[in-house]
């Protein structure tokens, strides 16, 4: 589905660059065109990263993803965040993107709680260490999911009260 997203993505920035140059919006209608544009290109790095997550669970043996765990709920809680993160623009809902953003800590917590696990299990299992990076680089590809999501709240903020969260 990556050529799709990258479709999707190329398809919605035309129709924000016509609606910019047709409609010469101002204000809220400005920012939240302006927030799209933002958005659709996190939007586009998960679809990339969850590919490659694809591609590296296929190497990692079924043993050895029931050894992690927290990988399983960083996936749970990155998929959350980021149908939230769209749910809040959709809905124009300030309060759930800022749930999101501070959600962010929660897949960092579980990141670094991967990261010590498997730190833990190459001193143990040294025979399969490869497999073992796959799995860390899965994690931090779900990491940066949810870094994306919260990027897509911090714009669905923008868009809504026009300050940037440095503001």
């Amino acid at each position: 589905m990556e050529q799709e997203i990258n479709e999707k993505e190329t398809e919605i920035e035309r129709q924000c660059l016509k609606l910019l140059l047709q409609q010469q919006p101002v204000a809220k209608d400005l920012r939240i065109i302006s927030a799209a544009l933002k958005m659709i290109t996190d939007i586009e790095r998960i679809g990339d990263q969850a590919c490659d997550i694809v591609e590296l669970v296929q190497e990692v043996s079924e043993m050895y993803q029931e050894s992690f765990p927290h990988i399983r709920n960083m996936a749970q809680e990155a998929v959350k965040m980021v149908r939230q993160s769209i749910e809040a623009f959709v809905k124009r809902d300030l309060e759930l993107a800022n749930y999101v953003i501070a959600y962010d800590d929660i897949v960092d917590d579980l990141f670094s709680a991967v990261k010590d696990d498997i730190i833990e299990k190459i001193k143990t299992d040294g025979n399969n260490v490869q497999i073992l990076v796959d799995l860390l680089m899965i994690a931090k590809y779900l990491e940066r999911i949810g870094d994306h999501a919260t990027n897509i709240a911090e714009w669905v903020v923008f868009s809504i009260t026009g300050k940037h969260k440095e503001e």
